[in-house]
């Protein structure tokens, strides 16, 4: 093959590859509206012929406590686990504590603490649980679906669905 037409190769490629792309975000935003608001957590993909070819999963946000007011959570740590205190140049919260306390916090769901020496019950300045990611979903292909989908394909079975419409002024 020249080098020629190697790059008429690699530029249709791009092309075709940018197109699909760029569909693929619009139908991954479109199910992900309809999984959530809808309430579905799981659904199959099948073809026209009832081959299942994927499961599509939704995933939430999983909450993380994280410090949203490093002055305030400074401050705390500096009254009840002093010795967790690093001063250098900049005075900060040693970083093995900081990871202990946000997963306790994760992991109670609160931003909140309980000494484990005396007991004691806090609430946490400057830090709050909440989502860490954005709410997604996963597509799990099915065993041998790459050859069925292909299939499907080349039989016009899925002509019906928008997958490729590359059209003058697509690409940049």
């Amino acid at each position: 093959m020249d080098i020629a037409q190697l790059a008429l190769e690699e530029a249709a490629l791009k092309t075709v590859a940018d197109s699909i792309n760029d569909r693929l975000k619009e139908v991954k935003k479109a199910m992900q509206e309809q999984l959530v608001d809808n309430g579905i957590s799981k659904v199959t993909a099948t073809l026209p012929d009832g081959t299942k070819v994927a499961t599509i999963s939704r995933s939430d946000a999983k909450p993380a406590a994280v410090v949203v007011d490093e002055d305030a959570f400074l401050e705390w740590v500096r009254t009840i686990a002093r010795d967790e205190i690093t001063t250098r140049l900049v005075t900060e919260v040693r970083p093995a504590y900081r990871t202990n306390i946000l997963a306790q916090m994760t992991a109670a769901g609160v931003a909140r603490i309980i000494d484990t020496d005396t007991g004691e019950l806090h609430d946490v300045p400057g830090v709050e649980v909440k989502p860490t990611r954005s709410l997604t979903h996963s597509v799990r292909p099915s065993a041998g679906a790459k050859e069925a989908i292909a299939e499907a394909w080349r039989n016009g079975q899925l002509a019906h669905l928008d997958l490729l419409q590359i059209e003058a002024g697509d690409a940049a």
